[in-house]
């Protein structure tokens, strides 16, 4: 593990070391492994409204769905890996540790292993135990693997693929918007926008306009495939959109430039809509690299005596 992966790791023991679990009332339970021991702490609806919580966590409970304890195992689990605590060909934990660490039971724990043999990332086999498998069978563009990644692991390379990615398809996507789209389907992008300058001074409302503006975008191009693409990368796209706006307030210049796309998809000029989506790829992508960068300076020095 290298120095850069290596400072991903430890900051993955804070960011997703925690195990969201149901109490018997239903409230969330979060367990952190604290001296050895689980150490639980309700965090049910009434304490989320509590003084304490900070905006930020309030902004993120409302983007982020509710888990239940499976899905939250799984995802610690796999922000770990992810993040290079347990890398490839190396082997998990035995049951008994991990039952331990998180407090969960075994079946619990058999299905969050389930659930990352589905997503590519472990396997396990007799008598060897359960492995981390290579990073190229890890199925990069599942919707839960791509929050663990931009949540354990957001280096600088990870979001050039992503931009990348997205500058591959969703230019020609607003070209053909704009050849192809109809009066429902801009009326939805308009709206997208509106409620982005609605909500340009920062609350989770700004997130959730972004992603459905790009959404609508593909969905407006006529092919279902790109449709589909939208669904695929949303949680990528929240996760890069977070990064960028440290204090969740659009800029002035990047959100004129979603009104640039949206006008030219208006105005069916399908190369000035290409051209102003790459645009706004690009500095959106320079906004992000910026936002890491800044992370890292920020970084306090932190120890891995969380791992198992």
């Amino acid at each position: 593990m290298d120095s850069s992966d290596a400072s991903s790791a430890l900051i993955a023991v804070g960011v997703c070391g925690r195990l969201r679990r149901p109490n018997a009332r239903g409230d969330e339970m979060t367990g952190d492994r604290r001296g050895g021991s689980t150490v639980a702490a309700a965090t049910g609806s009434k304490r989320r409204r509590t003084a304490g919580r900070s905006a930020g966590s309030d902004r993120d409970d409302a983007i982020t769905p509710k888990r239940n304890v499976n899905d939250s195992l799984a995802a610690a689990l796999g922000c770990e890996i992810i993040a290079g605590l347990y890398p490839p060909g190396s082997r998990l934990p035995n049951e008994a540790t991990l039952l331990v660490r998180f407090g969960v039971s075994r079946p619990t724990l058999r299905e969050a292993f389930r659930a990352l043999e589905a997503k590519g990332l472990i396997v396990s086999r007799q008598k060897v135990g359960t492995l981390v498998r290579p990073k190229s069978d890890w199925h990069m563009l599942d919707a839960d693997f791509l929050a663990w990644h931009m949540q354990a692991a957001p280096t600088e390379a990870f979001v050039n693929e992503v931009f990348q990615l997205r500058r591959i398809f969703e230019p020609q996507a607003a070209a053909a918007a704009a050849d192809n789209r109809d009066a429902a389907a801009l009326a939805r992008i308009e709206q997208a926008y509106a409620d982005m300058e609605a909500h340009k001074s920062g609350d989770a409302e700004l997130i959730v306009a972004d992603v459905r503006f790009h959404k609508e975008i593909l969905q407006a191009s006529g092919n279902r495939l790109l449709g589909a693409l939208g669904s695929l990368i949303e949680m990528a796209l929240v996760g890069t959109f977070k990064m960028g706006w440290r204090s969740l307030a659009i800029k002035d210049d990047r959100l004129h430039q979603h009104r640039d796309v949206m006008q030219a998809i208006a105005a069916r000029r399908p190369d000035a809509a290409r051209t102003a989506m790459a645009k706004l790829l690009q500095e959106s992508a320079d906004d992000v690299r910026r936002a890491l960068a800044h992370e890292r300076v920020s970084i306090p020095v932190a120890t891995s005596s969380a791992r198992v």
